[in-house]
């Protein structure tokens, strides 16, 4: 290349004449020096700032980390692709059996929950047939059940339904006088009834004095029992079943004393190692082809690491080098900005994703091998890595100066949005805050600062106004006149004022990068640097456009002395 040879002869000529003049020349010699060190400095910044394909053009370097990337793309997706597919598989199993579990022992379900529990009743009657309803279904689960479910151990090692209740003191009493006495202390009584004794044919179990119920005490009654079971459903995508234990909770809450007992249904699926298990064909053999090929995916994500954190070494080394020299020359620091320029953001980016699909990839060919069950932590993992490497794909789009403006107005928009957001969230807060409090009791979507948050949320981008305006409770005159002066000031304040400015923020930097694409952008020093290199051309012939597109042709051997590639 001629620049790199033309600094190089400069160099040789210059330690020749050091030799030759002796030290008269010292001062013409360190001129020399420093002009040489200053090209070959503005050389290497030249080309960190190039892109692949300009890299390519410049010095014949193949794009090796576009190449990995776009492969890291293709195999991140697939894997992800495949283990969502067998995630579903594992939800709808542990939604079915929920479903299942709850036509099972819950009597009379409708087979829609009722708000947030599952039912209700109102007469004793039919609390005392809910709570043996359930312990018969119990014991009888093995010849009503349609699904493949054996009974498992509780945290006692044992084999058994357990039914506790929770009760005030016996103290409490309703007098003749129309007054309650009322002990706060909570005793809580639990029986544990094992497979012989609800086989008993008699069912003494039921004349016991522990289910004789206070109901004018009684605060609730608890039923937990573990079952096992297995998912056959994922043979057929050729891979090993799960095994599960299922830990159900029925709880009948009688705490608000309002003559409606509440009835909560309860199921935590957790996967297990199945023992004891021999399945013949070619589920095995594609067992061990998948965790092949996420130790593949871990080993590309590992080189991508190597060179995204070996990129972020060598552009701290250049900063600092030129840093350095700017000091030197100019005496004075380099702007914020132009230091800010060697830490590529999409670097981070990448080693970020990286990290998190490595640590999912083994996470994930733990659970293909059956000795891990974190399906949540996997899901997570691998899916915020894969949006990442996604996100990164926006900065080979911005190589183009039409796909460019939406990263320009980002980056200009940002901190501007962010102080803004700043700003909005406390007025924001302080609505959520307000509603709860105050239309909490009146209002289905008040109901907790969550539900509030989501409700506001929804307004502000003009979804199910009406439906927020009409379900308000009219039992009090003055909280419905709060109501309606609450809702139109907030739409009106969020939707035509903030949003408004929040749309015009953006806007407005849209502009501005449009302007400044025609007129120039705000010059760093690192900019005006490079900007007085010189106008000598840095390769000798272009090659085809071809060819630089797929940039598929080998390095130079001369250009092993690069020190830095991008």
């Amino acid at each position: 290349m001629p620049g790199r040879v033309e600094s190089l002869d400069l160099r040789v000529r210059s330690r020749a004449l050091g030799r030759s003049w002796g030290p008269r020349h010292g001062n013409t010699m360190a001129q020399l020096d420093s002009e040489v060190k200053e090209e070959c400095l503005r050389e290497d910044l030249k080309f960190y700032f190039m892109n692949p394909c300009e890299k390519y053009r410049a010095r014949h370097q193949i794009p090796w980390k576009l190449g990995l990337q776009i492969l890291k793309i293709l195999m991140v997706t697939t894997q992800l692709v495949r283990f969502g597919l067998g995630n579903q598989l594992v939800v709808a199993f542990k939604e079915d059996n929920t479903v299942a579990f709850k036509h099972l022992f819950l009597k009379d379900y409708s087979g829609t929950d009722e708000d947030d529990y599952s039912c209700s009743i109102y007469t004793q009657e039919d609390a005392y047939e809910s709570i043996f309803f359930a312990i018969s279904q119990y014991h009888r689960l093995k010849n009503i059940s349609l699904a493949t479910l054996d009974y498992g151990e509780n945290e006692d090692n044992r084999i058994g339904l357990k039914v506790c209740k929770q009760h005030y003191k016996r103290e409490t009493r309703l007098s003749s006088n129309e007054t309650l006495n009322i002990d706060s202390d909570i005793e809580i009584d639990c029986v544990l009834l094992d497979l012989p004794t609800l086989s008993e044919s008699s069912q003494a179990w039921k004349q016991s004095a522990f289910f004789r119920l206070e109901f004018y005490r009684l605060l609730q009654v608890e039923i937990s029992f573990h079952l096992k079971g297995i998912d056959l459903q994922t043979i057929h995508s050729r891979e090993l079943p799960d095994c599960y234990v299922f830990q159900n909770t029925i709880i009948f809450d009688n705490k608000a004393h309002s003559g409606k007992i509440k009835i909560y249904f309860d199921s935590k699926a957790n996967i297990e190692e199945c023992r004891a298990l021999n399945i013949s064909g070619s589920t095995q053999k594609n067992t061990q082809y998948v965790l092949v090929f996420d130790a593949f995916v871990i080993l590309i994500c590992l080189a991508s690491l190597v060179l995204c954190t070996r990129s972020i070494v060598l552009a701290l080394r250049l900063r600092k080098r030129f840093l350095d020299f700017f000091l030197e020359k100019y005496n004075r620091r380099v702007c914020d900005t132009g230091r800010w320029e060697f830490v590529s953001g999409w670097f981070v980016l990448v080693i970020i994703s990286d990290l998190m699909t490595i640590v999912g990839s083994i996470l994930k060919m733990e659970i293909k091998a059956k000795t891990l069950t974190n399906y949540d932590l996997c899901s997570i993992l691998l899916g915020t890595s894969t949006l990442f490497v996604w996100v990164g794909v926006i900065r080979y789009l911005g190589y183009f100066q039409a796909y460019n403006v939406l990263i320009l107005t980002m980056q200009a928009s940002l901190p501007k949005v962010l102080r803004f957001c700043a700003c909005a969230g406390m007025i924001y807060l302080g609505y959520t805050f307000c509603g709860w409090i105050v239309l909490g009791p009146y209002h289905e979507k008040f109901e907790n600062l969550n539900i509030v948050a989501e409700c506001l949320f929804s307004l502000v981008n003009g979804d199910d106004m009406f439906a927020t305006f009409a379900q308000i409770q009219q039992k009090s005159i003055l909280v419905w006149l709060f109501s309606r002066l609450y809702l139109y000031s907030f739409i009106s304040l969020f939707i035509y004022m903030i949003l408004s400015l929040f749309i015009a923020l953006i806007t407005d930097s849209y502009y501005t990068v449009k302007k400044y694409q025609q007129n120039g952008f705000p010059e760093t020093d690192l900019q005006e640097f490079l900007k007085e290199c010189s106008s000598k051309e840095e390769y000798q012939k272009e090659p085809s456009a071809f060819l630089s597109c797929i940039c598929c042709l080998q390095r130079r051997g001369s250009d092993d002395r690069l020190i830095l590639i991008n």
